[in-house]
């Protein structure tokens, strides 16, 4: 296979895996039912005027299945992250006690496992969407390399991998789905 064939294949592969390290990033944040400090990633608080990560500028542990604290370095930071985690609409309520924010992981209803179970869902579709974009691209670009002189067999074996590598991947959306479903509605 020539050497631009196997480059718009790799470049496909490495988009794809991007696209599923997001797609896990973004069901780590969907809550399960316990305590899980990976939910405040991608959380920012207002530090002195700049946005900063959450776990910056304090410290977040897990006390038991159903609760986290949050210590910050600075206790003037207490209401700025207080703040931050309610307008991020998590579903938790942060208790403040003047050195600490507790927060307790309410128990899921059935309804809302079920709003979780969907939002994944919506997550992996839009993980899927961008798998067959990359791999519409990458054929498109194939194609342009075949009119340029690249032989129609290799061009034809370029695009069944590039099939192959597609489907490889949908069906890992599909894993990760399936793994955070059955996480989600597990009580």
């Amino acid at each position: 296979m020539p050497d631009d064939l196997a480059h718009v294949l790799t470049e496909a592969q490495d988009s794809m895996q991007k696209a599923i390290n997001h797609l896990e990033n973004e069901l780590i944040k969907i809550r399960a039912g316990k305590a899980n400090p990976q939910m405040f990633d991608g959380l920012t608080v207002d530090y002195y005027g700049s946005p900063t990560p959450m776990n910056q500028v304090a410290n977040i542990s897990v006390m038991d299945a159903r609760t986290m604290t949050i210590q910050p370095w600075e206790k003037n930071m207490l209401q700025p992250i207080e703040r931050s985690i309610i307008a991020a609409n998590l579903g938790v309520t942060p208790q403040n006690d003047g050195n600490t924010i507790r927060i307790f992981m309410p128990p899921l209803t059935e309804e809302r496992r079920k709003e979780y179970v969907k939002r994944a869902n919506q997550e992996g579709e839009h993980t899927k969407v961008a798998v067959r974009n990359i791999r519409r691209d990458a054929i498109e670009h194939i194609k342009r390399l075949q009119k340029q002189g690249v032989s129609e067999d290799a061009s034809k074996d370029a695009e069944k991998k590039m099939q192959e590598t597609t489907d490889r991947y949908i069906s890992l959306v599909e894993k990760h789905l399936s793994a955070k479903e059955k996480e989600i509605m597990s009580v």
